[in-house]
């Protein structure tokens, strides 16, 4: 498993249209993708799973890739929250 923190610098956290286009991006992956924001995880392949963590800016997630290409898709990961959250 690897892992990366990200903070959240979008001014509206993470909303519904981010969290769609995370949870699409996570299914077509082979790896398991989970959020995790103050112990509370959410299965990234899941939009409300994904809303329920109530992420807003300034707020600091972990991000844990497991199985599958975990390097590739944690780099993936990386770029897409820092284009989008």
């Amino acid at each position: 498993m690897l892992t990366f923190n990200y903070v959240i610098t979008d001014n509206e956290g993470i909303h519904a249209r981010p969290a769609g286009e995370l949870a699409k991006l996570v299914k077509g992956m082979d790896s398991k993708v989970t959020l995790v924001k103050e112990g509370k995880r959410a299965n990234a392949a899941k939009v409300l799973a994904i809303m329920s963590l109530g992420a807003k800016y300034g707020h600091s997630i972990d991000v844990w890739v497991e199985g599958g290409d975990e390097a590739g898709n944690l780099a993936k990961l990386e770029a897409f929250m820092k284009e989008n959250l």
